[in-house]
C-alpha cells in the first residue's frame, strides 16, 4: 500500500530550509502531529490541522489515523533519538515514509570540523545523565543532545568529579536557525552561563594527569567498584566475562550480584547489552545503584529478591552469571531451565561445597570446569614474597 505517514525532518530554518517531497508531504497532509516549537515553524498556508502531542507522551493519536494523509514532524534526522525510530516499531515500512533534514550532530561536526563517524553520540533527552559515564575517555569526542538549558552546567560538573575539568566543551544554541549562538569553555571552570533550551554540547574530552584510566575491555580495577568485599575480583572477572561472551543486544542475569561488578561490565561492553541484576541484601543493592551509574550503565535493571524466587517472570536471558547461591535448592535447575537455547551459564564456586554441587552439576550436562589460582605479591617484612588468593572453580556450559 502507498505510505499513508510522513515523517518529516525539520530545522531550525523552518518551512524554507525544507525540499520539495517535505513541502508536497505537509501541502497535502489532512493533519500534522508535532511539538509546539515545530508546528510554530509551519507558514499559513499548510491547510492541515495540526496536532501538538499528548502529555504524556504517546503515539496513538498518530496510530488512529491510519489511512489518512499524516505528516508528523521532528526535529532534524528523525531517525537518530527522534520520533521516526519510534514509529518505525510500530508501522510497517511500506505504511511510512521518513524525509530527514541534517541533524544537530551533523551540523555540529560540519561547525567543529569533526569526522562524525568518530564522535560519540548520547542522548540525555528525559534519560539519565550518568550515562555519559561509560563514554567519557581522554581524547574521546563527543555530542550530547541535551534534555534543556541547564543540561551544559550538569554536564560540565560531571566531568570535574570523574577527573575531566580539561575537557573543552562547545555548546552550540539553535543549530540552523537565525539565534545560532556558540559557548565555549572548559569543564573545569564552566560557570552558570544561561543557556537556551533547545542546545548541544560539544566535548573533546581531556583526562587530569591523575585521573583513572576506564577500560572498556573486562577486568576494571576492583577501585572502581564501591563493595563490602563481596566482588568478584579484577582478573576472575576478566576471565569469567570472556566465558560469558557478551554480544550486541544480548541479555544476562547476575544471579547473586554482590556490588554488580559482572552485570556492569557486561553492559560497558556494548550500549545495546541489558542486564537484571539479582540482589536480596538491601546494602548490596544500594552499591549496585550507585556503581551503575558512575561507571556509565544507568539502564541496569536490579532485581530485589533471593533466587530462585526472584527469577519467575523475568525475560528470558542470553547469558546467565552465577556469582554465589549455587547450593541453594533450585537456583542451578531453574536458571538452566529460563536460559534460552544456545544461551551460555558460567558459575563461580569458593567453598567446597559449592564446588562439589558445579562438578554435579557438569555429571548431568556437560561444560568446562576450571581452576583459577591467583597470587599477588606483598610484603613479608624486608622483602616480598606471593600471597595467595583463594581459589576459584568456574563452571561453563552452553544449552543446547
Amino acid at each position: 500500500m502507498a505510505p499513508w505517514l510522513t515523517v518529516v525532518g525539520i530545522g531550525e530554518d523552518g518551512y524554507k530550509g525544507l525540499g520539495k517531497n517535505a513541502r508536497h508531504a505537509l501541502l497535502h497532509a489532512d493533519q500534522v502531529f508535532g511539538g509546539p516549537r515545530q508546528l510554530a515553524l509551519l507558514p499559513a498556508c499548510i491547510r492541515a490541522e495540526r496536532r501538538a502531542w499528548p502529555s504524556p507522551f504517546s503515539l496513538n493519536p498518530v496510530l488512529e489515523q491510519r489511512g489518512a494523509e499524516v505528516c508528523v514532524l521532528a526535529s532534524g534526522d528523525p531517525m537518530l533519538f527522534g520520533v521516526g525510530a519510534s514509529l518505525a516499531r510500530v508501522v510497517a515500512g511500506e505504511e511510512m515514509r521518513v524525509i530527514p533534514a541534517p541533524s544537530s550532530c551533523s551540523l555540529a561536526a560540519a561547525r567543529l570540523g569533526w569526522a562524525l563517524q568518530d564522535v560519540a553520540i548520547v542522548s540525555v533527552v528525559a534519560r539519565p545523565l550518568a550515562a555519559l559515564n561509560a563514554y567519557v575517555h581522554h581524547g574521546v569526542r563527543i555530542l550530547v543532545l541535551s534534555n534543556d538549558g541547564s543540561s551544559p552546567a550538569a554536564i560540565a560538573s560531571l566531568l570535574r568529579e570523574r577527573g575531566y575539568g580539561p575537557s573543552l566543551m562547545t555548546v552550540f544554541e539553535h543549530l540552523g536557525g537565525d539565534a545560532e549562538r556558540q559557548v565555549n569553555g572548559l569543564a573545569g571552570d564552566w560557570g552558570n552561563t544561561e543557556i537556551a533550551a533547545l542546545n548541544l554540547v560539544a566535548i573533546d574530552c581531556r583526562a587530569d594527569a591523575a585521573t583513572p584510566r576506564l577500560t572498556t575491555l573486562a577486568g576494571l580495577p576492583d577501585s572502581a567498584f564501591e563493595h563490602d568485599g563481596q566482588l568478584t575480583k579484577r582478573d576472575v572477572r576478566a576471565m569469567t566475562l570472556a566465558r560469558l561472551a557478551p554480544v550486541p543486544g544480548e541479555l544476562l542475569w547476575d544471579v547473586g550480584a554482590g556490588c554488580g561488578s559482572i552485570g556492569i561490565e557486561w553492559m560497558r561492553a556494548h550500549p545495546t547489552c541489558r542486564t537484571l541484576a539479582i540482589e536480596a541484601d538491601e546494602g548490596r543493592q544500594q552499591l549496585i545503584e550507585f556503581n551503575r551509574d558512575a561507571l556509565g550503565v544507568p539502564g541496569l535493571q536490579l532485581v530485589r529478591g533471593n533466587a530462585p524466587d526472584a527469577l519467575h517472570g523475568l525475560e528470558q536471558p542470553d547469558a546467565i552469571f552465577i556469582g554465589g547461591g549455587v547450593t541453594r535448592p533450585g537456583v542451578l535447575e531453574s536458571c538452566w531451565e529460563q536460559l534460552r537455547s544456545g544461551g551460555r551459564l558460567v558459575a563461580n564456586a569458593v567453598t567446597l561445597q559449592s564446588e562439589a554441587a558445579l562438578m554435579a552439576w557438569r555429571e548431568l550436562h556437560g561444560g568446562e570446569l576450571t581452576r583459577i589460582q591467583i597470587a599477588h605479591a606483598k610484603p613479608l617484612g624486608e622483602f616480598d614474597t606471593w600471597r595467595q588468593a583463594l581459589p576459584i572453580t568456574l563452571l561453563d556450559v552452553v544449552k543446547p
